[in-house]
């Protein structure tokens, strides 16, 4: 690859840090031709430093590039540290596990590792939901100051389906009990048709580092019988990775 070709790269990389781009858009922001654009987006995403979205989509920053860049800072690489995690609950819970960040008004997804089977949830990697439609961005929500949240909750609260909950007291209410239960369901509030649930990754200084999920197709998760137990063990995975990135 020529230095030209490794300055473009760059480019395309950086007009993607700021989220998700389809081709035509990506190549006007950067100034190239449409047909260079996806031909440097085709070998970036054989490294994985890019991804789509959805099959002829939007591209986003790829995983294999999160890693590199989460390797700048040795022993806090999160995504290395809790990859092994959520290889173990989607083990575990037979569905899609993820991690996710706090991003403003909205959680980030830092990364998913995907269960095997006909029917699953795509990954999310990459984008974002308002924070108070899942439950990982509520039960980062549950650490929040009380200024903070009041500040939130003053703000516009936006509705990503007809479930998700956008009255400021109903979302309070929703808080405590997280707060009381360590761990927050969510039915088809921040996309139509998955359910979740979710675990804040709390470090020793009390701060939350993440948050740690499962979820999968609404018309079969959670088993209604069990979703006390797969929160608590949704608990215990935030806290050992917790355990890890206090060490």
């Amino acid at each position: 690859m020529s230095v030209q070709s490794i300055e473009r790269a760059f480019a395309l990389l950086r007009a993607l840090a700021v989220g998700p781009v389809g081709v035509t858009d990506l190549a006007e922001r950067v100034d190239l031709p449409k047909s260079t654009v996806a031909r440097l987006l085709a070998a970036l995403e054989t490294e994985g430093a890019v991804a789509q979205v959805e099959i002829g989509g939007e591209y986003r920053l790829g995983e294999g590039l999160l890693d590199i860049a989460g390797a700048t800072q040795p022993g806090r690489n999160l995504v290395a540290t809790v990859r092994p995690h959520l290889l173990e609950l989607t083990e575990y819970f037979g569905e899609t596990a993820g991690l996710s960040i706090e991003s403003e008004r909205d959680v980030y997804y830092l990364d998913h590792v995907e269960a095997e089977g006909d029917v699953q949830v795509r990954s999310w990697t990459g984008e974002t939901l308002p924070i108070h439609s899942v439950p990982s961005g509520l039960c980062i929500m549950a650490h929040w100051p009380s200024t903070k949240l009041d500040s939130y909750l003053a703000g516009p609260l936006e509705s990503p389906t007809a479930y998700t909950l956008t009255d400021a007291d109903a979302i309070r209410d929703r808080i405590g009990t997280i707060q009381s239960l360590g761990y927050a369901w969510g039915y088809e509030e921040g996309v139509d048709g998955i359910n979740s649930v979710a675990a804040p990754i709390v470090l020793a200084d009390g701060s939350v580092e993440a948050a740690v999920h499962v979820h999968g197709p609404a018309f079969r998760f959670p088993n209604p019988d069990r979703t006390h137990d797969l929160g608590v063990r949704v608990i215990a995975t935030a806290e050992s990775i917790a355990e890890h990135l206090n060490d």
